[in-house]
């Protein structure tokens, strides 16, 4: 790749990264201030709060593991990736919960397993939290042992450091990668099921609408119940694209192929930022503070 592109494609990927940090500082810090008066945060507003503090750590993860790495791959900032591996992961966990809480709080669906979940799930909030970071915790163990391996071998100089790179490759191929990819994959697979069912059911209860009320005041209900309709959709196009780019980026790494890192870099940041967005507008106390400030 040309320099000017490779130049260009940093400064978008730097640009995205001061957005979604400054907007997980937003969230945290609106959000950290009502509990900090003594109101109760909503269970929404706690798994958002949970999104923002992932989202920060995993932008600040990967800025300093891209340029440390980058532009001196010798140096010794492997363990960034295990950070970033753990909040990406609390991420997606985070994020399927979320998905989860407003299909089972919204959707108007009447079977007894929806009920159920929909009078106790407000309460159970914080235990699916926990659980969230504990399995992330549990599913970086690949990424430390690949990040120590790779520290040993740079460190020591050695003729058996052509056989423990071999073992690294190995263990990246067979172990690492699946691995990677069948943790994202679970919480994406909560995800993408609850968002359909919640578009089905507020489908479903604006075609009845549609068909039974003509008020005034219906009309203005039906076109808020669409632009939901629209704004679930974009969420999830935007969020299976970028749980797709991840995986496709997972992959790159057997192939070691640097030309087109930035340019891969702010794309991935890109549907995140996007991403970041639609969670700062999906919680009712975070619309609050947004119009007081204008």
């Amino acid at each position: 790749m040309p320099i000017q592109l490779t130049v260009f494609f940093i400064i978008i990927y730097m640009l995205l990264s001061l957005t979604i940090i400054v907007q997980s500082s937003l969230i945290f810090a609106m959000l950290g201030k009502e509990w900090v008066q003594g109101k109760r945060l909503l269970p929404v507003d706690m798994i958002l709060t949970s999104l923002g503090i992932s989202h920060f750590c995993r932008q600040w993860a990967s800025m300093l593991y891209n340029f440390c790495t980058y532009f001196d791959p010798n140096f010794l900032f492997w363990y960034l990736s295990v950070i970033w591996d753990f909040a990406n992961n609390a991420t997606f966990w985070f994020t399927s919960l979320l998905a989860v809480f407003y299909c089972v709080k919204v959707s108007s669906f009447t079977h007894p397993i929806f009920l159920w979940l929909k009078w106790r799930i407000s309460r159970l909030v914080p235990w699916p939290l926990l659980g969230s970071l504990l399995f992330s915790c549990v599913t970086i163990i690949p990424s430390t042992i690949r990040s120590h391996t790779r520290s040993q071998i740079i460190m020591e100089s050695s003729p058996r450091n052509s056989t423990a790179t071999d073992r690294l490759k190995i263990f990246e191929q067979y172990v690492s990668i699946p691995q990677q990819m069948v943790t994202l994959a679970i919480p994406f697979l909560l995800f993408l099921p609850s968002t359909i069912f919640l578009m089905t059911s507020r489908s479903q209860h604006l075609q009845q609408m549609q068909d039974h009320h003509n008020t005034g005041y219906c009309i203005s209900n039906m076109k808020a119940h669409s632009t939901a309709l629209r704004s679930l959709a974009i969420f999830l196009v935007f969020f299976t694209t970028y749980f797709l780019t991840l995986l496709v980026s997972i992959l790159a790494h057997l192939f070691e192929k640097r030309s087109w890192f930035w340019a891969w870099e702010a794309v991935i940041y890109t549907l995140s930022c996007i991403h970041s967005t639609s969670l700062m507008l999906s919680s009712p106390t975070l619309q609050k503070f947004l119009k007081k400030g204008h």
